[in-house]
């Protein structure tokens, strides 16, 4: 009897290699079905989030052909808490070609999945150094939002930030409570060299280049004022030695 239960169990192993997919690849596959995703307007976030459930479970069950599901676990990863919600989104699922699904009515037997492989070819990757980001089996997978957030951001560093007219830097030192020449000192310098801080380095933040024009120009006047209370203190100096001999 053992004898023969150990022949099962092989050929029960040897059938189960036989049915695993070899050239499943989990970063292609997944970068190929949200591309699929995201051209799909009949798809909500419950359907996608049942669909990455059930790849979990594929790539548990070594990505074989076809395997056996348990609802109350694919509930639990999808976290989704109805049954009637999960029974509409693994048919929509199937009906749309993502899967194909077998029902079970066996309370005993799970129902059965097969899993369709979606996955682009080497060529449609557009490599960006910055944007590769490494994977563990030291392939690269290029970050597509990544890309569009770079490129906006360098779209934001290099437009100016400058006021509108002369109005805006008006109504901004009347609110700081500065004076009105001033602003129009600080409009006209930086309107004049493009509005760029030693005429070089772009300003990214107008009002506070505004701030430290002010703190400079306060410093300007209180030197000023320093060196004229200096030369008046000077004007009323008088010599100890005067000689009252000499005329006026």
């Amino acid at each position: 009897m053992k004898p023969v239960l150990n022949l099962f169990q092989h050929l029960s192993r040897q059938n189960e290699k036989d049915t695993i997919m070899q050239n499943v690849n989990f970063i292609k596959h997944l970068k190929g079905v949200f591309i699929q995703f995201s051209k799909d307007n009949r798809l909500n976030p419950t359907h996608i989030s049942l669909y990455i459930a059930l790849f979990q479970i594929w790539n548990n069950n070594r990505f074989l052909e076809e395997f056996y599901i348990n609802r109350e676990e694919v509930m639990r990863f999808s976290k989704i808490g109805s049954k009637s919600t999960y029974h509409k989104c693994i048919k929509d699922l199937s009906h749309w070609k993502y899967i194909v699904y077998y029902p079970s009515h066996n309370p005993y037997k799970g129902s059965k999945i097969k899993m369709f492989k979606f996955e682009t070819s080497t060529g449609q990757a557009l490599v960006h150094n910055n944007t590769n980001i490494e994977t563990s089996s030291g392939q690269a997978l290029v970050s597509i939002n990544k890309h569009i957030q770079t490129n906006r951001n360098n779209k934001n560093i290099n437009k100016l930030d400058q006021p509108k007219n002369e109005k805006e830097v008006v109504v901004f030192f009347e609110k700081e409570k500065w004076p009105i020449i001033e602003a129009q000192k600080f409009f006209n310098h930086y309107q004049g060299i493009g509005w760029k801080v030693g005429g070089k380095t772009i300003i990214v933040n107008w009002q506070a280049t505004a701030k430290n024009w002010m703190i400079k120009s306060e410093e300007i006047k209180n030197k000023e004022t320093q060196k004229s209370v200096s030369q008046n203190q000077d004007n009323l100096k008088t010599s100890k030695n005067k000689n009252y001999n000499e005329p006026l």
